[in-house]
């Protein structure tokens, strides 16, 4: 109709996406997450720490009395590098692991997925070259995947993956006129596998990407959560911090809801991190950063820890037993020495089709270990956690499996 308002119409959005939203990976976890919360559902999919350990008291007392003191200061906004006696309580920590450094190497981050993506922007170009452990952690695969990264996977056995062959992939790819930037690792109990890797491999590991001025970076999540406490392998870093960039969590120590995590570099390297930080978040956050450094601080800390890695412990112990029990022949798994993860190689020979399909049915909610590969090859594993179940249904669980395995 001549002289009438325009006719609106909607914009043709996925059209205008950007190339790489395509490679956002939604997480398997959360993609399952409210099946999992069906009555009579039983979860081994979710690596969640257990908040039952902490003093929840203390913590709450903690709170008030920063608010109540410092209410106006841990309100407002605050430094993009961190508080100032945190990056040094973060030394104190990954001293524990055999690392010496400084709070101007340590960047303060909102959570380590955060450092996981600042350091990938900072170092990576569309087509460069990511080598990873084969399996990986799936959140990783989603970072790489949104910079256009492409991940070469390695594949890992019982003490991790071997220097040696890291090193053939890097000179294959350089031979082909690839970019590798860096080798990442999840060294301690390794998501999703459990497995760690082995002192001898990690000086040879540091060895190897040193002589190729590649880049190591060492997601160390779990590496307070070893069972054997009084021997713990030397963190990556600790062996050669100018090739071995840190990502550390408060995540699974204390509480993942603060989304603290840090990033230990050389300081021409940290530097940079912090205007990258920045310019997504400005800062992490002041009150979530002053209870962190209150709480892991205080006396009360390493009780909780001790009384977490104690529960882990049987709670591995229980998910051992179980598979023991029910798994049919030839499924194998990982006995992990820490950390939250086990994971499971089925039987080739077997039908795995609809398998998780089928575990819902049972109700079961599991991570299919084809996620955890950048080509999403099919289902002929599965990776289990134990850190948030109990060992009831940790046993009701794996008993189900079986059922579904057998058909």
């Amino acid at each position: 109709m001549s002289g009438g308002a325009a006719v609106a119409r909607w914009p043709d959005h996925v059209s205008l996406f950007a190339r790489r939203s395509g490679e956002f990976r939604p997480s398997p976890v959360r993609a399952v997450f409210e099946i999992a919360m069906r009555p009579g559902m039983i979860s081994l999919a979710g690596g969640n720490p257990d908040m039952g350990v902490l003093p929840h008291d203390v913590i709450a007392g903690m709170t008030a009395r920063i608010l109540a003191e410092r209410g106006p200061e841990v309100l407002q906004y605050g430094s993009g590098a961190g508080i100032g006696r945190l990056p040094g309580l973060i030394c104190e920590l990954m001293a524990l692991e055999g690392a010496e450094t400084t709070p101007d190497r340590i960047q303060v981050t909102a959570g380590s997925q955060a450092g996981l993506d600042l350091v990938t922007k900072l170092f990576c170009n569309p087509g460069d070259v990511v080598v990873a452990e084969g399996p990986t952690y799936v959140g990783a695969l989603g970072v790489f995947g949104s910079y256009e990264v492409e991940v070469q996977h390695v594949d890992v056995d019982e003490d991790g993956f071997d220097p040696g062959a890291v090193a053939e992939r890097i000179d294959e790819l350089r031979a082909a006129g690839r970019t590798v930037k860096f080798v990442y690792t999840v060294p301690n109990f390794h998501n999703p596998t459990g497995v760690t890797l082995s002192e001898e491999r990690r000086r040879r590991l540091v060895a190897v990407c040193a002589e190729r001025g590649v880049l190591i970076l060492e997601d160390d999540p779990y590496g307070l959560l070893g069972f054997d406490r009084e021997h713990r392998p030397p963190s990556l870093y600790s062996l050669d911090p100018a090739t071995v960039i840190h990502l550390g969590s408060f995540s699974k120590i204390f509480a993942p809801g603060l989304r603290i995590g840090w990033i230990a570099a050389v300081p021409v390297v940290r530097a940079r991190l912090q205007i990258a930080a920045e310019a997504v978040t400005i800062h992490p956050s002041v009150l979530g950063q002053e209870l962190a450094a209150e709480y892991v601080g205080s006396e009360h800390w390493r009780p909780a820890l001790d009384r977490a890695v104690e529960r882990y412990r049987s709670r591995c112990a229980a998910m051992m037993g179980a598979l023991e029990e029910h798994m049919p022949e030839g499924v194998r798994w990982t006995r992990p020495a820490g950390g939250f993860f086990t994971w499971l190689d089925l039987d080739p020979a077997a039908d795995h089709e609809d398998l998780l399909d089928r575990a819902v049915r049972h109700g079961l909610v599991l991570v299919p270990g084809g996620a955890c590969y950048a080509d999403g090859r099919p289902t002929t594993s599965l990776r289990l956690a134990y850190s948030a179940a109990s060992e009831q249904e940790i046993a009701e669980g794996v008993r189900r499996l079986g059922e579904v395995l057998r058909g």
